[in-house]
């Protein structure tokens, strides 16, 4: 029972190893996630992340019900917001991250997808936001999120009602990217993930927080701030790599500087 990390080629793999509980997370593990999103933060070899459930039958059921409804936390660490900080709940992490969905992404599960930024699923993955059923409501940036990701309509019906949706349906709305078969999940999200690490990291991460930001940023501002990020990526190295690469007719050796 672990958060598996492995890194390879640029590629962070992150594994919710916890197949015998759906892939829950008690607080255990989701200590171990924030530690896993901090190293992908801070660690320049890493380019982008995959993130997924161990087995076949679910990414992850979100919060282990036993462990966190049965024996809440003292009201004092409302207050501890920067601790153990996730994901979808406030960390910057401006590496591309793809979520591999093998199964069931259910309740917290389902808030870490919506805070990734790609997702391919497996033909038999299920979405839902079910936590009204229990009494408490969509944690980690749920309710902030899922708005933006679905039509109006769809995402209260989802929130009010916690019914879920196939992944076919996820796909049409475009919740999703793609769906494959369970056996192609990791070969396309790796490919996805290898076609991300060959491009210049420090305009993918420019590109990923500005069209982020876009979102609480009026027009003008928002514009502003892509011409004085572009200006400032111009005296890169990267930026010089690309043109001569493609003059050469060469693939680009980008270096991340």
């Amino acid at each position: 029972m672990s958060i598996d990390v492995e890194v390879a080629e640029g590629v962070c793999t992150i594994t919710i190893n916890r197949p015998e509980r759906m892939n829950a997370m008690d607080a255990e593990h989701y200590r171990g996630l924030s530690q896993a999103w901090m190293r992908v933060r801070d660690d320049s070899d890493i380019r982008v992340a995959i993130v997924t459930g161990a087995g076949s039958k679910s990414f992850s059921a979100g919060a282990d019900i036993k462990s966190f409804l049965t024996a809440p936390s003292d009201l004092s660490e409302m207050w501890l917001t920067q601790r153990d900080q996730l994901l979808n709940r406030g960390l910057e992490v401006w590496k591309p991250v793809i979520a591999a969905i093998n199964g069931y992404c259910l309740a917290g599960g389902m808030t870490l997808m919506l805070a990734t930024d790609i997702r391919i699923a497996a033909e038999h993955a299920t979405f839902n936001l079910a936590e009204v059923k229990r009494g408490i409501i969509p944690g980690n940036g749920g309710t902030q999120r899922v708005l933006d990701q679905l039509p109006h309509a769809i995402a209260m019906e989802l929130l009010l009602t916690g019914d879920g949706l196939d992944a076919k349906t996820a796909l049409h709305f475009g919740l999703v990217n793609k769906v494959v078969p369970l056996s192609e999940l990791m070969p396309t999200a790796r490919a996805y993930a290898k076609k991300i690490a060959a491009n210049a990291p420090l305009a993918v991460q420019a590109a990923k927080e500005l069209a982020l930001r876009s979102r609480e940023l009026d027009r003008a501002t928002g514009l502003r701030f892509e011409a004085l990020i572009n200006r400032l990526l111009q005296f890169s190295e990267d930026a010089k790599e690309g043109p001569a690469a493609f003059a050469e007719k060469r693939t680009p050796d980008f270096r991340g500087r």
